[in-house]
């Protein structure tokens, strides 16, 4: 038996015993030096995750705001800019070339001596996100380049405390989010480096430089006489491997991301490198919730270390907290993985309630800031962002929305706009979103006759049809039902399917109805086919979505 079927019995539960001779390969695995799990109920396999509970907190929350924000920001120009500025005539690339020169001279690792972040001020941004609703912040710890945001004794050459800001990224977004009485998190993304970032072991096919290699394979030995004279940056890149198949296929990442389809396999060392930068992470920082960006968890199927580490968070919670409060997202789950943790579609939703809390990500703009999208002022209005977590929360998701941070630090104007419009809906509205569960029915309308299935488990997003007024979302609290009218009737009146009169979902006459933004008490009369409701002399300020309250 292979190491990776071997770790795979064990993750489902299979009994020791029931190894045999593989037992004594079990334990090395298990119990290799500075390998092992915090003590506690949680144990490092599928079965023992499978009895978590998601706490209340962050069912209640709903709403949460994430900075996306590292040093591929630095040249504000997009999404894995790490990546595909090795993809000789990509964009990416040639927007190199121009700005910094031939990725043979000046790499990635040049990128982040760059990157200063010298506008950054974690305790104005965080003030801005909890005035728009936000109960909760999530910070990028590390994305696929492989650099740590804090201070890492496992990456301790390469981190931001050592490197371009010289600054404890993660420290300055905790302390900022704990002072506006928001719950902390970190998203890790740094598994994937082995295999991301193997386009920078290239070199260019045609041209002056062709065949130069990048300076993917470069180390410790080749920085004499230049800025990072001392540092090896095998640290960084993890590019002393063997390419995947098919590595030369810039599409060949997507297909690899749950390491099958020929991807390199990582090390062992790679692997519990991992391992030991997520634990002191979690200790170092105390972070209320892990967005891991990973095919279930970091390093599945090749490694049980996304096991451990879903262990030791939750063990590490209860010892905290008495009780677990943690929080950690998965991407692709099956139906038993969605017991472990809170399963996170990324730009997209679910069709339906889901029967366990889940939660849908999405950006206003690129991940990483991008400042074409600024200059063709092409970002998710106000009106989208509210309309997307309606939707969600209506199927008991939470939404946590992304802001793009520029490489100095700050958000544009256009941004912050966008983000204090949130606010003044969420003032207006937010009784409709917190502390919520979903009603009987989700929602009606068109939109609800024309979902588009989600594929992947994920990036279904807007390929609906626009809301209309027909389009209404429902939550529900104590003793009354709120529907969220997905866009403004022109004639004034609200017509609901779902309560009309004798309707099965409706478990007591409705006795009144209330625009939530004011408090105003609105006349209402149900018949055969609709709750009908006159709302046209009392259109709120922002009437593109509005809630109603029914008791």
């Amino acid at each position: 038996m292979n190491r990776r079927d071997l770790i795979k019995q064990l993750a489902i539960g299979v009994p020791a015993l029931a190894l045999g001779k593989n037992l004594n390969a079990a334990q090395n695995i298990f119990n290799a030096p500075g390998i092992g799990y915090l003590p506690g109920p949680f144990k490092p396999t599928w079965e023992s995750l499978s009895a978590y509970k998601t706490p209340d907190w962050f069912r209640n929350a709903k709403f949460g705001i994430w900075a996306h924000w590292g040093p591929q920001c630095e040249p504000e120009y997009g999404d894995w800019y790490a990546r595909e500025m090795y993809m000789e005539g990509s964009k990416k690339y040639k927007y190199h070339l121009e700005k910094y020169g031939h990725p043979s001279k000046f790499g990635f690792k040049d990128v982040i001596n760059e990157w200063k972040a010298d506008q950054w001020n974690p305790e104005e941004l965080l003030s801005l996100y909890k005035k728009a609703g936000a109960k909760y912040f999530m910070a990028l710890a590390n994305h696929h380049d492989n650099f740590d945001l804090y201070k890492s004794t496992y990456q301790k050459k390469w981190n931001s405390t050592q490197i371009g800001p010289k600054k404890d990224i993660i420290k300055g977004w905790e302390k900022a989010a704990r002072a506006n009485g928001m719950y902390f998190g970190v998203s890790v993304h740094a598994a994937h480096a082995w295999t991301w970032l193997e386009t920078a072991q290239r070199a260019d096919l045609k041209g002056d430089l062709a065949g130069v290699p990048y300076d993917g394979k470069l180390t410790a030995a080749d920085g004499k006489g230049k800025w990072w004279n001392g540092l090896n940056p095998q640290d960084l890149y993890a590019q002393n491997h063997p390419l995947s198949e098919d590595s030369q296929d810039n599409d060949a990442s997507g297909k690899q991301w749950d390491w099958g389809n020929g991807a390199a396999i990582p090390s062992k060392a790679y692997c519990e490198k991992f391992y030991n930068r997520t634990v002191e992470l979690i200790d170092n920082y105390g972070p209320d919730l892990i967005y891991f960006d990973d095919t279930a968890l970091p390093l599945w199927p090749v490694s049980d270390v996304g096991l451990r580490l879903a262990s030791y968070m939750y063990n590490k919670s209860i010892q905290k907290n008495n009780k677990l409060e943690a929080v950690i997202f998965g991407k692709i789950l099956d139906k038993q993985q969605r017991k472990c943790m809170v399963w996170d579609i990324e730009r997209g939703h679910s069709n339906e309630i889901e029967p366990l809390p889940w939660q849908a990500d999405t950006c206003i703009g690129s991940w990483h800031y991008d400042r074409t999208i600024y200059n063709k002022k092409s970002y998710k209005s106000a009106k989208t962002v509210v309309q997307i977590m309606a939707d969600v929360v209506s199927k008991n998701g939470n939404f946590l929305l992304s802001i793009p941070v520029r490489g100095n630090g700050s958000i544009d104007e256009l941004e912050r706009a966008i983000v204090e419009e949130v606010g003044e809906w969420m003032e207006a509205n937010s009784d409709a979103i917190y502390d919520t569960r979903p009603w009987k029915v989700f929602g009606e309308g068109p939109s609800t006759e024309n979902n588009q299935a989600l594929k992947d488990q994920g990036f279904n997003e807007g390929k609906s049809k626009p809301f209309t007024p027909e389009d209404i979302r429902f939550t529900t609290k104590g003793n009354a039902i709120y529907a969220v009218v997905m866009a403004w009737p022109e004639k004034g009146i609200v017509q609901i399917k779902s309560m009309k009169k004798g309707s099965s979902y409706l478990e007591k006459a409705i006795s009144s109805v209330g625009l939530l933004s004011t408090g105003q008490k609105l006349s209402f009369k149900q018949n055969e086919n609709y709750l009908e409701i006159d709302i046209k002399d009392y259109k709120p300020k922002l009437a593109y979505t509005f809630a109603l309250k029914i008791v």
